[in-house]
């Protein structure tokens, strides 16, 4: 066979250019999609240098790092047209409205186009259950309420269903771009749960962490959060409880490491949770007590994707799926989570690891099509040849709703990785 010749990786410059590329197709057609869904006219968008709104941040093009001063931009006729009401036209995407010479005062400008509009609903992000959809600031709040004639002021309603919307929404090569990154990080918590990470004896959690860390690092991609590393062992825990950071501990053979895991690529978050075995000396394979648990976790997993139906809202699927888990008999907790230009990710929050009757707020929102999730759950299982130990098997793995169904976007750990 031919040699393979290696494709170099993409410039920094390459990786803009696909950025700005997903940008203005999700401009164009997330946006109206979602505008439509909710009957909604206008949608303002207000940030201020170094304040920006976390849904403004999403819409910069690549070379715009921050805001500029104040900038506003502004979606009317149902989200097809576009406009900044700033001193600055916002790349491409949002042409400058505001001429500061005929008009100094912006917010009057903004008033203006308002008025030319007259949009039978105006949405601002303002929310009381999630924080991605309020970002607009106090101050700014203020001032636009006291720049627009009372008749307007009345049209004005949250744009939770708009940010929230536009946040989780994914459009096809986006998917494509987070399945990659979810095979990287596999990758690489592969390496992490195999000699090449861990001596047994040696090397303790935090060094493991650490290594984890680094290495992402080094391949030049982003750490939404430090990675944990914990261990169960016959004779104990270095974990607790869900709530608290584990104690560093030197892992030892016997052992069954868990690892929390997550990396930024392109932009786009993964969030990874898998276990290794580290055999004691005369095994060949792990006790079959610990393989008994990952295939508990991964029926939990698949009872929890079943009921991920398009509609429900997350405390529909968190009960039935914990109805589901009871009846087979699983003691499963559920505590799922959206996942995509954020790691705990606008959507639905399916269960919290302390709350497994319900999530007022952010878990009555729905599922909606094209969003993806991290399946994250544990399921406690006795381990016969530990005496009987109760184990918590803490499993997360990312998967796409397509609007039909759930998949894993690059499969899922099925028996515990072999350190020795």
């Amino acid at each position: 066979m031919p040699a393979v010749t290696p494709q170099p990786a993409p410039t920094l410059r390459d990786e803009a250019a696909a950025a700005d590329a997903w940008l203005a197709e999700r401009l164009d057609t997330t946006v109206p999609m979602l505008m439509r869904r909710h009957g909604i006219d206008a949608w303002v968008l207000v940030a201020r240098e170094y304040n920006e709104d976390p849904v403004v941040v999403t819409m910069l093009p690549a070379t715009w790092l921050s805001a500029r001063r104040r900038t506003i931009l502004l979606f009317t006729d149902g989200g097809t047209r576009r406009a900044a009401v700033s001193r600055y036209s916002v790349g491409d995407h949002f042409p400058a409205v505001w001429d500061p010479d005929a008009q100094p005062d912006q917010w009057q400008a903004l008033a203006a186009a308002l008025e030319e509009a007259d949009p039978d609903q105006i949405a601002v992000n303002t929310s009381e259950t999630f924080a991605l959809a309020d970002g607009l600031s106090h101050s700014e709040h203020l001032a636009l309420l006291a720049a627009l004639p009372a008749r307007l002021t009345d049209r004005l309603v949250s744009g939770e269903p708009l940010a929230i919307g536009w946040l989780e929404t994914r459009i096809p090569s986006e998917v494509t771009a987070l399945a990659e990154a979810c095979r990287i990080a596999h990758g690489v918590l592969q390496r992490g749960l195999s000699t090449e990470a861990v001596t047994p004896g040696v090397t303790t959690t935090r060094d493991l962490e650490w290594w984890l860390r680094q290495t992402v690092h080094d391949a030049g991609l982003g750490t939404w959060f430090h990675p944990a590393a914990s261990v169960q062992r016959t004779g104990g825990v270095t974990r607790e409880g869900f709530a608290s950071h584990p104690d560093d501990a030197v892992i030892q053979p016997g052992d069954l490491v868990h690892v929390d895991f997550g990396i930024v690529r392109r932009g786009l978050h993964t969030d990874q949770q898998q276990h290794a075995y580290v055999l004691a000396p005369g095994e060949a394979k792990p006790p079959e007590g610990l393989v008994a648990g990952i295939a508990a976790a991964n029926q939990a997993q698949d009872l929890l994707m079943a009921e991920m139906v398009v509609g429900r809202t997350g405390n529909e699927v968190l009960d039935a799926a914990r109805a589901a888990c009871a009846e087979a008999g699983l003691d499963a907790t559920i505590y799922t989570h959206a996942i995509g230009v954020h790691g705990h990710a606008a959507g639905p929050t399916i269960g919290l690891w302390d709350q497994q009757g319900g999530v007022p707020g952010a878990g009555d929102y729905p599922i909606y099509p094209d969003t993806a999730y991290s399946i994250e759950l544990s399921v406690a299982a006795p381990v016969p040849e530990w005496d009987g130990r109760v184990v918590r098997f803490m499993l997360e793995e990312d998967a796409f709703h397509d609007g039909a169904g759930i998949r894993f976007l690059d499969g899922r750990q099925t028996e515990p990785w072999i350190i020795g």
